[in-house]
């Protein structure tokens, strides 16, 4: 069979931290790191993976149930995508492949997302699965949430799939608005520090945003944060208090309104080259994230702080200069700067020395999405 070759890039959140999963607004940017494969269909109904990095696995498609063993592992990412395919109607089959990335793991840039994105490609590619990019990244969410485990809104997989810098509204998944934006940054770059802090048993942690902020949406009769006038939060706070709301669950709540007005703010100076502006936007964007959001360390174990340590040396190095923000998830990883070229050695130089080498990563707007490379 013929190999054909298929590849997905990673994702900078650049605006909207955790608002996707309220059915709000984000601003981001698929990156020049990506995940990639050569495939070619098979008769077995089988998809036979190699990676070099992470060995081999072996899946058949006869059996697309859900299976606890699979849980937070590549094997129940590629079900899941197989998955959602068959339920929506597509056709599916088996494939050999050999799978790499120059994405790293647990850099926030989304390396699983990517790989969601590829395996839905790849179906695509090989049996002619008449699917969009959004399709694509709903399969990727689909599979993260339900097979995976992991319960992730939509962001990763649709800038992923998209590809560029876009303004993404969530208000109706199914029918997601995805706005290019067109925007230079002359004289800038983007670096992404990975703090190295471990995600491990952080599930929790995650969840409870989704979780919290839905307690306020569910208390005004919605299912999401999205669909609650903001005006009923402005002036219903200590109706929130004294129906045992918890304090950390309105200020989640008020981080989400706020950063969908500021991702779209983010978007318009861009577009209007107001850069100063720009920075100034993401910096506040950070700035709630510490305060409101408060995803930037674990409350069970205040003595790790490796993205306020990061956010802290950004601000001393860059202040004036750029801006500086958690990035992704939060809580362990990593966070997003921009930074003048001049500052380029300086910034690495002091980062690594406290996160280690390798822990910064320059990356640039990639305009492809998930593809199959002609």
């Amino acid at each position: 069979m013929e190999k054909r070759l298929f590849s997905a890039p990673g994702r900078v959140e650049i605006g909207g931290n955790h608002t996707d999963h309220q059915h709000g607004v984000v601003l981001a940017a698929a990156v020049d790191l990506e995940v990639k494969c050569t495939a070619s269909a098979n008769d077995t109904n089988k998809i036979n993976i190699e990676n070099k990095q992470y060995g081999s696995l072996s899946i058949s498609l006869d059996n697309l149930d859900i299976r606890e063993d699979e849980k937070e592992t590549a094997a129940g990412v590629i079900r899941g995508v197989a998955a959602w395919f068959s339920k929506h109607g597509h056709r599916i089959g088996g494939f050999d492949a050999e799978v790499s990335s120059t994405i790293p793991v647990g850099a926030g840039l989304s390396s699983s997302a990517a790989f969601e994105v590829l395996i839905g490609n790849v179906f695509k590619g090989l049996y002619g699965a008449g699917v969009t990019p959004l399709d694509i990244a709903l399969a990727g969410k689909f599979a993260e949430n339900v097979y995976f485990g992991k319960p992730c809104g939509l962001m990763d997989q649709a800038a992923s799939s998209f590809g560029g810098l876009n303004l993404i509204d969530f208000a109706d998944p199914e029918n997601t608005i995805v706005t290019p934006i067109n925007a230079q940054l002359p004289g800038y770059m983007m670096c992404v520090v990975e703090t190295g802090g471990s995600h491990a048993d952080l599930t929790a942690e995650y969840a409870s945003i989704p979780q919290e902020m839905k307690l306020v949406a569910n208390h005004f009769g919605y299912d999401y944060l999205n669909d609650v006038p903001p005006d009923m939060i402005n002036t219903g706070l200590n109706k929130l208090r004294k129906a045992n709301i918890n304090d950390r669950a309105i200020l989640r709540s008020i981080h989400f309104f706020d950063e969908c007005t500021r991702a779209r703010a983010q978007a318009t100076a861009l577009q209007e080259g107001k850069i100063s502006e720009f920075f100034e936007l993401v910096n506040e964007s950070g700035r709630s994230s510490l305060a409101y959001l408060q995803n930037v360390f674990t409350p069970s174990s205040p003595e790790e702080q490796g993205l306020t340590l990061a956010l802290a040396m950004s601000e001393k190095l860059l202040s004036g200069k750029g801006a500086w923000r958690v990035h992704g998830g939060g809580f362990a990883g990593s966070i997003l700067t921009f930074l003048p070229l001049d500052l380029k050695e300086e910034f690495e130089k002091q980062m690594c020395a406290v996160f280690g080498n390798g822990s910064c990563h320059f990356v640039n707007v990639r305009q492809l999405g998930g593809a199959e490379l002609l």
